[in-house]
Parts: structure tokens; sequence; C-alpha cells
């Protein structure tokens, strides 16, 4: 059974917190793809992955890369899996779909948009139904992620 983590943006929009997510997932070795709602929704991920930071370097790719399979991190809008990973990112609102072969699933979602929210919150129930290990993070004041489904 996967792990699924479920993101809620409030405070900080996906490119900032994005590029952190995947750093952390980076310094743990995993291999990760990153679904989102369309191809050209990717490609924008992409050029800000590659700027995002002066003096860090993300390794990512997408379909106009290609070399998936050498790629740590893999950004689509399909829900292929060509780089092998065991990490799943869902933003943009994108379908999340099974999870077979998954370590974590990891679906992030921005606080205003209620569609997103409503499928967030229909996800965590067919989830946890299904005897994923759910959790729900939400930032603090001072951007702290916390685990609210732990920590009341």
């Amino acid at each position: 059974m996967a792990e699924v983590f479920f993101y809620h943006l409030e405070r900080q929009p996906l490119e900032h917190i994005l590029p952190r997510l995947l750093t952390s997932s980076l310094e743990r070795s995993w291999r990760v793809v990153v679904q989102t709602d369309s191809d050209d929704r990717a490609e924008a991920l992409s050029a800000m992955l590659w700027t995002w930071r002066d003096d860090a370097f993300l390794p990512h790719g997408t379909k106009a890369d290609g070399n998936a399979h050498l790629q740590p991190v893999w950004l689509t809008a399909g829900d292929d899996n060509p780089n092998s990973a065991t990490v799943r990112f869902f933003v943009d609102g994108a379908t999340v779909g099974a999870l077979d072969g998954l370590t974590r699933a990891v679906v992030i979602f921005d606080a205003g948009d209620e569609a997103a929210m409503a499928r967030a919150r229909e996800d965590w129930k067919r989830f946890k139904a299904a005897g994923h290990a759910v959790s729900y993070w939400q930032q603090d004041e001072s951007g702290r992620w916390l685990d609210k489904a732990k920590s009341g």
C-alpha cells in the first residue's frame, strides 16, 4: 500500500512548493513522476524548475526532452511512468488514478480551487477506505508543513 500525502496550498503557490518537495525526494534517491493537467503545463513547470534557484540543480525532463529512463524526475500530462518512479506527484488537478507500484503519492491542491478541494476530499476517502496510509499537510504561519491529520 502506498502512502498518500495531501498538500493543501494556502500560503504559497505550487511553483514555490514543488521544487522543495522534489529536492527532498531526490535527496532520498527517489525517482519521481510529476503529473499535471496538460503538456503545456508540464513544459512550463520544467522551465520553472531550471530557474527556481541560482544555486541548485533539479535534474528532470519532459516528453520534449526525451530519454525518460535517464531522468530522476519526469513531468507529464499522462499516467505514464517511463522513468520507473515509485513516487508520483499529482498537481494542477491531474486525475489521481491507480497507485499500483508506488511507494508514495503526493496530491497537491490549491485552496482557491473549490473543484480541486472537492476532488482531494473524495480521493482522501477513497484511498483511506482502500487501506492506504493518508496524511494531510498544511502550512503554519511560519511556513512549516504540519501533518494536520495527526496533530489535530
